[in-house]
């Protein structure tokens, strides 16, 4: 039973860090995107268009596909010097802090879960992938003809004739990042804030007083 109860957090472990990658490399297109760009502009005078909305796109999914594995490792920006140093003297008491601390987190993501779910749903349903359309071509039976066409009835983001994008991925992450965030936090408040699920990141207690500072080594 103990190690059914610890495959869920590491299989959410794999996720966030999945997740991660997938923000890694979209931050890694937008470096392109934006040097295509520069080098447009500066060379031949024909600047790169929608690269505003590529940025402004790009940095919702950057964010909230690298938050889950930022509080994995414990890296969310926080303020816990006191607890690092009473750590050691009062161990039951930082630990029992630890947990109330994230339990608030947990269910502000919850809450955050509950509140986009909505809009995920919305955005979701005005592209018809899977009902039929309120308007537009007649869906014909060919699966890649079918899915362009409904994500081109798509609720979008970006400026029409320029550079658009359907909204839904968007929504998407950040609810999908919140139910991720919220249970890493869950799982923190039952079995520790140091344990499995955070595997290779325990350090030192002066490191992480340098990390909480801002500090890198």
């Amino acid at each position: 039973m103990r190690q059914v109860a610890y495959s869920l957090p590491r299989l959410v472990r794999n996720v966030a860090i999945g997740a991660n990658a997938v923000g890694t490399l979209t931050v890694l297109v937008l470096v392109v995107v934006m040097n295509i760009d520069v080098v447009a502009r500066g060379v031949f005078h024909a600047p790169f268009l929608g690269v505003v909305e590529i940025v402004i796109f790009s940095m919702i999914l950057i964010v909230f596909l690298q938050l889950p594995d930022v509080i994995r490792v414990n890296r969310l920006t926080r303020s816990d010097g006191f607890l690092l140093l009473v750590r050691d003297r009062y161990p039951k008491f930082a630990d029992f802090m630890y947990r109330l601390i994230d339990a608030l987190a947990c269910t502000l993501m919850v809450a955050v879960a509950y509140a986009t779910w909505p809009a995920f749903v919305e955005a979701f349903e005005t592209c018809h992938y899977f009902t039929k359309p309120e308007f537009g071509p007649e869906p014909t039976g060919n699966v890649w003809r079918d899915f362009i066409d409904a994500t081109a009835r798509c609720h979008y983001f970006g400026t029409l004739g320029v550079f658009t994008v359907p909204w839904w991925p968007a929504n998407l992450a950040i609810t999908a990042s919140a139910v991720v965030c919220s249970l890493l936090f869950l799982f923190k408040v039952i079995f520790g804030h140091f344990d499995g699920l955070d595997e290779g990141t325990e350090h030192s207690d002066e490191q992480e007083l340098r990390d909480s500072a801002g500090e890198t080594s």
